[in-house]
C-alpha cells in the first residue's frame, strides 16, 4: 500500500477522483512497468503521458538516430537508457514489463515484438501511423487475436511506401500516441474496455474513425492451437511502418 503524500494526492487528484480509476487505481499505476519500443512519433506523446499519470517505471527501447526530419512529430529527443532489441535479448527485456508499447516504424519490429510478448504472456498496443492515417489495437496473449492473426507476416520488401517517401503529418503521432497511452492505463487500472479484438483506424483528412471487429485465428503461426513460432527470429527489415492492409 503506498502512503500517498498531500502533493501526489493533489498531482493525481483528477485521476483519484474517476470511479473506475479512484485511489486504488493510481496506486496500480505508481507501482507498474511500461516498456515503450519506439522513441519516435508515436513513442514520445506515449511517454509523456504515462509519466505524468504517474507510471512507477518507464522503460525505453530504441536503436535510432534523431534526424532533423523527425522533430515534427517526435515532441521528445532525448532519453537516458536506449538500447535496440532483437530477437536473442526482446524476450528477457519485456519479461520485466507490466505492459508493452508497440511504437516502432517497421514491420519487422512490429512483427517481432508481437511474437515476444506472446511467448512471454505479455499485454502489447500496436499502433502505426502513415500519411494521414492511423491504427492501433490491444493484444492479450491467450484472450484476443495477434498482429499475426490480421497481417500473418511482413509485406515484400519494397512492396509499400515508407514514411519517409509517402509522408506523415506529425500531429497524427500524437492522435495515435495518446490513445495507446489511454490502452496501457485501462489495462492497468482495468477501467472500461481495451481494443482486444479491434483494431481502430483513424483518417484525420475527413478525421473518420472506425473499428473493425477482429477474431483469434486457430490456425496463427504463434498464438494458434498448433503455433509454428515458437522461438524468436528477426524478419527482414524494411523501414516505416504503413496503413493496414486490407482495411
Amino acid at each position: 500500500m503506498i502512503d500517498f503524500t498531500e502533493e501526489q494526492l493533489e498531482r493525481y487528484s483528477r485521476h483519484i477522483l474517476l470511479k473506475d480509476v479512484g485511489i486504488e487505481g493510481q496506486e496500480l499505476i505508481m507501482k507498474s512497468k511500461v516498456l515503450i519500443i519506439g522513441a519516435g512519433g508515436l513513442g514520445a506523446p506515449v511517454a509523456l503521458y504515462l509519466a505524468a499519470a504517474g507510471v512507477g517505471t518507464i522503460g525505453i527501447a530504441d536503436g535510432d538516430n534523431v534526424d532533423l526530419s523527425n522533430l515534427q512529430r517526435q515532441i521528445i529527443h532525448f532519453t537516458p537508457d536506449v538500447a535496440l532489441l532483437m530477437s536473442d535479448n526482446i524476450g528477457q527485456i519485456i519479461r520485466e514489463y507490466d505492459f508493452v508499447i508497440d511504437g516502432t516504424d517497421n514491420f519487422a519490429s512490429k512483427f517481432l515484438i508481437n511474437d515476444a510478448c506472446i511467448l512471454e504472456k505479455k499485454p502489447l498496443s500496436h499502433g502505426g501511423i502513415l500519411r494521414f492515417t492511423g491504427q492501433t489495437m490491444t493484444i492479450v496473449p491467450g484472450e484476443s487475436a495477434c498482429y499475426r492473426c490480421v497481417f500473418n507476416e511482413p509485406p515484400p520488401k519494397d512492396s509499400v511506401p515508407t514514411c519517409s517517401e509517402a509522408g506523415v503529418l506529425g500531429a497524427i503521432a500524437g492522435m495515435l500516441g495518446t490513445i495507446q497511452a489511454a490502452e496501457a492505463l485501462k489495462y492497468i487500472t482495468g477501467a472500461g474496455n481495451v481494443l482486444t479484438n479491434n483494431l481502430l483506424t483513424f483518417d484525420a483528412l475527413n478525421m473518420d474513425f472506425r473499428k473493425v471487429q477482429l477474431r483469434k485465428r486457430n490456425d496463427c503461426p504463434v498464438c494458434g492451437q498448433n503455433p509454428s513460432i515458437k522461438e524468436l527470429y528477426d524478419e527482414e527489415q524494411a523501414v516505416c511502418d504503413l496503413k493496414s492492409r486490407g482495411h
